[in-house]
């Protein structure tokens, strides 16, 4: 077993890990446990009873934060020309088409996220073996397909992430940086857990969230008390 760093040991120290604690209790001592010299993210893993093998059991929706995420996502619109305007004026860091899927095709992915038209779809699917394995795929179920290409780049410059149950059952998501103060991280983490069950499936047997941890970049992880959500 890896030795601790003393950093690490004195994270440990402030953490109790035989105890669960409440979501504001958990989001302040996230804090507390993080000794690295950058603006950590804080990610939650929310461990679900759902089959993901088992398409009545998928677990996927969006979210806007309150408080955002901290971080500066990087938008790339693909839009035909009438569009282009509207989607700069909205926020988006770059906007094109053709050259743009010229630049995917040969393997330039230096974005967060990828917004689109219906009407371009079609040119993106040859694009998916690039895309798809570092989710920058569009879906209209996460709002990047619309004709509403303004809104769709403002609400994830503000904030707005997807989230994807995996196979092993969990959710994985970031919901802010430790340079938050803890009622924002409590705040951003509440409004994710409530949407996640809300989409809690109808065939879902048993208890639904199963766990909740929070951590940051190499920090312990912070179990949550699952009532106190």
């Amino acid at each position: 077993m890896a030795k601790l760093t003393k950093k690490q040991k004195e994270a440990h120290a402030k953490l109790d890990s035989s105890k669960s604690y409440d979501l504001a209790a958990a989001s302040s001592l996230v804090k507390d446990i993080t000794n690295v010299k950058f603006d950590a993210s804080v990610d939650l893993a929310i461990r679900l009873g759902v089959d993901p093998r088992k398409a009545n059991q998928m677990v996927r929706g969006v979210v806007t934060l309150p408080h955002g995420t901290g971080k500066d996502v990087k938008v790339l619109a693909l839009v035909t020309p009438d569009k282009e305007a509207e989607a700069t004026a909205a926020g988006a860091d770059y906007v094109g088409l053709d050259e743009f899927l010229q630049k995917i095709k040969g393997g330039w992915t230096d974005v967060d996220v990828i917004i689109t038209m219906p009407s371009v779809m079609g040119k993106l699917g040859p694009l998916g073996r690039i895309l798809g394995p570092r989710g920058l795929m569009p879906n209209p179920k996460t709002g990047t397909v619309t004709m509403d290409v303004a809104k769709a780049v403002q609400d994830v410059k503000a904030g707005k992430i997807d989230f994807k149950v995996d196979k092993t059952g969990i959710v994985h998501a970031a919901i802010g940086k430790v340079s938050f103060d803890a009622k924002k991280i409590e705040e951003n983490a509440n409004e994710l857990i409530q949407t996640i069950i809300k989409l809690k499936p109808t065939t879902a047997k048993g208890t639904y969230v199963k766990s909740v941890f929070m951590s940051s970049t190499m920090s312990p992880s912070i179990a949550v008390e699952v009532k106190s959500v």
